[in-house]
C-alpha cells in the first residue's frame, strides 16, 4: 500500500509539471529587474532532492536465538535485546526424534512469574500432518500422562501451548525421560511416540529467565 500511495504521488507531481512549466514560460516578465530577482530566488532554493526522507531501517527484523549454554539434552537458548541494561529472555529447547532419526517436533520450556497455577509454560510445535482432535500426550517416566490441545497452526506447523505446575516440574527433574505422543492425519490408526530427555533440564530449567509476556 504505500509502495502504492508513491507511485501515485509521484505521477501526480511528473503530470503536474509539465503544466507548471508551460505556465512559467508563457509568464513574461514585468521588468529586467523583476527578472533577475525571481532568477536569484530560484538559485537559492535548495534543490527538490533536499527535504526528502530516505527513510530507516525499523528494527522490527524477526529475533534468532542463540545458545547460550548447553545441559544433557537440553539447549538454553536466548533472545538478543538492544538495551545492554536489559535481561535476555532465555528458555529450555530440545528437538524430537523419531526412531529413524527425524527431525519430528520441537519443545521450547519457559519459567512463568510466582502467582499462578502454571510456574512454568511450553510451546510444542508439531508438523502440518498431525491430527489435531487427537491432541497432544505427555507422560514423565511411568507416570500418568497428560492431554493437551492444539492451538492454532502455521506454514511451519501446528502449536500446543501448554502449562505446567510445580508438580509438573518437580515430576521433570526428578525423571529420566518424558513421553510425547501424537497422530498423524493421514494414519489416525497410529501413533508417533516422541522420547524427550531430561537428562540436564534441572540445570538449564534454573538458568531459564522468567518470561513475564
Amino acid at each position: 500500500m504505500q509502495k502504492l500511495l508513491s507511485s501515485l504521488s509521484l505521477a501526480a507531481f511528473l503530470a503536474l509539471a509539465p503544466a507548471l512549466h508551460a505556465q512559467d514560460t508563457t509568464t513574461e516578465p514585468a521588468n529586467d529587474e523583476s527578472a533577475n530577482d525571481e532568477s536569484a530566488e530560484t538559485e537559492d532554493s535548495p534543490p527538490l532532492a533536499e527535504g526528502l526522507s530516505m527513510g530507516e531501517e525499523d528494527g522490527q527484523g524477526q529475533i534468532e536465538p542463540y545458545v547460550k549454554a548447553e545441559h544433557g539434552d537440553w539447549s538454553l537458548q536466548c533472545f538478543p535485546v538492544e538495551d545492554d541494561d536489559g535481561e535476555e529472555p532465555c528458555q529450555l529447547y530440545q528437538l524430537l526424534k523419531d526412531e529413524m532419526g527425524t527431525d519430528v517436533a520441537e519443545v521450547a520450556i519457559f519459567r512463568l512469574p510466582d502467582g499462578g497455577q502454571a510456574v512454568a509454560g511450553a510451546t510444542v510445535t508439531v508438523p502440518l500432518e498431525t491430527l489435531l482432535t487427537a491432541q497432544l500426550t505427555v507422560a514423565i517416566d511411568d507416570g500418568q500422562s497428560k492431554r493437551y490441545p492444539f492451538s492454532f497452526c502455521s506454514p511451519v506447523g501446528c502449536y500446543a501451548r501448554i502449562g505446567f505446575t510445580e508438580d509438573d516440574v518437580a515430576a521433570f527433574k526428578g525423571g529420566a525421560k518424558a513421553t510425547v505422543t501424537l497422530v498423524p492425519a493421514p494414519a489416525p490408526d497410529q501413533e508417533v511416540v516422541l522420547k524427550m530427555s531430561l537428562s540436564g533440564f534441572t540445570a538449564a530449567y534454573d538458568e531459564a529467565t522468567v518470561i513475564e509476556n
